[in-house]
């Protein structure tokens, strides 16, 4: 029996809106209009990541002698610079690498991604990476003149735009200190940074 034509198109219409519900609930790419108006969230890894350097900086505070201290700032450099970076490893000497990690918080010299992104937003761009990492040698080389820079006198870690990269001004300076307080002092500043670093990551302004 031949059916009515508006029949016909009434299926063909049912039809077509099915097809169009299953595109949209099978996980297909949302289009950039659909993603303009979403607020950027750190990733599970950044998030941990900056868990993790916290929890080393704390340990790095509270340290009783100048090994624990020194320890514990090697940990908060290595989960900066991870193994792409500068100055990866055991730099206290006792035969571990603490805070080992396959990927550094910050990109690598070669350029190798690391736990923050400019996808994290702008609070991340602003105070973990600290703006453009298109040059990742030049970025790296500000800090290690920035550190060779430092005196007592002259702090030269506030011309670096990241935070995580003055912990690792602090750190250095620390894993050199020949004593428990010039350590902790250094701990002091590092915290201010991670404190700043742990709000980029998570609700800031």
């Amino acid at each position: 029996m031949r059916r009515p034509a508006s029949l016909i198109a009434l299926i063909a219409l049912i039809a077509t809106v099915a097809l169009a519900a299953a595109g949209c609930g099978s996980g297909a790419a949302a289009t950039p209009e659909a993603d303009a108006g979403r607020t950027p969230v750190a990733s599970n890894v950044l998030v941990e990541r900056l868990d993790a350097l916290d929890g080393a900086v704390s340990r790095w505070e509270s340290a009783a002698d100048l090994g624990t201290a020194w320890s514990a700032a090697e940990t908060a450099r290595n989960l900066v610079v991870g193994p792409d970076g500068p100055d990866y490893g055991d730099a206290d000497g006792d035969g571990a690498i603490g805070g080992a990690t396959d990927i550094g918080l910050l990109p690598g010299l070669g350029g190798e991604p690391g736990a923050a992104s400019e996808a994290a937003g702008a609070c991340v761009v602003r105070d973990v990476l600290g703006g453009d990492w298109s040059d990742p040698v030049e970025r790296w080389a500000m800090l290690a003149a920035a550190i060779d820079a430092w005196r007592p006198t002259d702090n030269t870690f506030p011309s670096l735009p990241s935070h995580p990269q003055r912990v690792v001004g602090w750190a250095t300076l620390a894993l050199a200190a020949d004593n428990l307080d010039t350590a902790l002092e250094y701990a002091g500043h590092a915290r201010l940074h991670v404190d700043i670093s742990t709000r980029a990551g998570g609700d800031c302004r």
